[in-house]
């Protein structure tokens, strides 16, 4: 198979896997951080067998490179949290639609880190972001579960953001893989004196559903999308990353019964459309 071919079809597997990561923020009854601590428990082991298995030291260069990667742990931990809840608290395509909103958060944050202004696209494609949230939210009240998952999921896209945005800049020297497992190893640590004392409460169906959790559908993806990248433009490989909220929509209907409503729906294509947008035009603009 051409290495092009592995590629597409190792970002499609990915993908595909994420969009059923989403229904384990309803099929395991957990919170949010209980959940995100025990699969991290299992995809930080996976992550190590496989660094080991293909040789990459563990150690990073610089005692800098500790501190960012501290920072990257604490921002992933939110996000996960974040966007589990987000789904808990609404739907799972409240939660995802809220959560790409960080295409466009990213192209507003990223200046700041280099001294320049947003462009008058971007500013479009914001306006065209918030008002595609305006349609999923019923009424703007946070006694409404549907405005708490947007808030939720915005916050999760917000975190998100930030940690690519400080990856990208100052951990760029180390392989994708390499990077979660530390983040990970930092999520448990940041997490564990929250979420310890539901260990002994966990069942052997919910240990199941969080092994299948962390290895399949969290270490195997992240490899997956990681070494989509070593094959074919991150602009491509993040324009295919946006079909994870037909996926976790779709799976969300079919599964568990989750029919969006039709206003939820318009406004999904609405963000997803910026973000398509705004993913294209970073790769232009690279």
């Amino acid at each position: 198979m051409h290495a092009t071919h592995k590629g597409l079809w190792a970002v499609h597997s990915a993908v595909f896997l994420f969009g059923l990561t989403a229904l384990f923020s309803k099929l395991i009854a957990l919170t949010a951080l209980e959940i995100t601590l025990l699969r991290s428990l299992f995809a930080v082991l996976a992550l190590w067998v496989v660094l080991r298995w293909q040789r990459e030291p563990l150690g990073l260069q610089t005692s800098r490179d500790y501190s960012v990667v501290l920072l990257l742990g604490v921002l992933l931990a939110g996000h996960w949290v974040t966007y589990f809840h987000a789904m808990q608290v609404s739907s799972i395509a409240v939660g995802v639609i809220a959560l790409y909103t960080f295409p466009v958060m990213t192209v507003f944050l990223e200046p700041l880190f280099h001294g320049e202004r947003a462009r008058f696209f971007d500013i479009l494609s914001a306006l065209a972001v918030l008002f595609g949230i305006y349609l999923l939210v019923p009424e703007f009240s946070m006694d409404d579960t549907t405005t708490q998952g947007v808030m939720w999921g915005m916050l999760s896209a917000l975190l998100f953001s930030l940690r690519n945005i400080i990856q990208g800049r100052y951990f760029s020297a180390y392989s994708a893989k390499h990077a979660l497992f530390y983040q990970i190893l930092i999520t448990i640590i940041v997490l564990l004196p929250f979420g310890a004392q539901v260990v002994p409460e966990v069942n052997i169906g919910q240990w199941s559903q969080l092994l299948l959790l962390g290895v399949v559908f969290t270490a195997l993806p992240h490899t997956l999308f990681a070494f989509s990248l070593l094959n074919f433009k991150a602009k491509t490989a993040s324009l295919v990353a946006c079909l994870q909220v037909v996926y976790a929509t779709l799976f969300a209907a079919l599964l568990l019964g989750e029919l969006p409503a039709m206003t939820t729906v318009i406004g999904g294509v609405i963000v997803v459309g910026a973000a398509i947008f705004e993913t294209y035009m970073a790769g232009r603009r690279r």
